[in-house]
């Protein structure tokens, strides 16, 4: 049963439901996503809070993508090193009278 949680950002309250196990990860959610949007307007302090907010999520997306990328190729990685360790236990098996 979703639960309202209260979060800040940039000095904003936000009123969020979720899933009681998904709280902590909500709010450390937030918490990046606060820092992220602070960073932003320590660099550009002319800048209003709908571009801070676009350019926070361009740069999260884009983290998120970059790490999906490392993910994909460690577990090809992982695939192919498993495929030549069962050939190589093939061989070794056929090799055994």
């Amino acid at each position: 049963m979703s639960e309202p949680v209260n979060v800040r950002i940039l000095d904003r309250d936000y009123l969020v439901a979720c899933e009681p196990h998904e709280r902590e990860g909500l709010l450390r959610a937030a918490a990046m996503l606060d820092g992220q949007m602070r960073d932003i307007r320590r660099g550009n302090k002319m800048a209003g809070i709908d571009r801070i907010a676009v350019l926070a999520a361009l740069t999260l997306a884009h983290e998120l993508t970059q790490l999906r990328e490392q993910k994909d190729d460690r577990q090809q990685d992982l695939s192919r090193s498993v495929a030549d360790m069962n050939r190589k236990l093939d061989r070794l098996l056929e090799m055994k009278p």
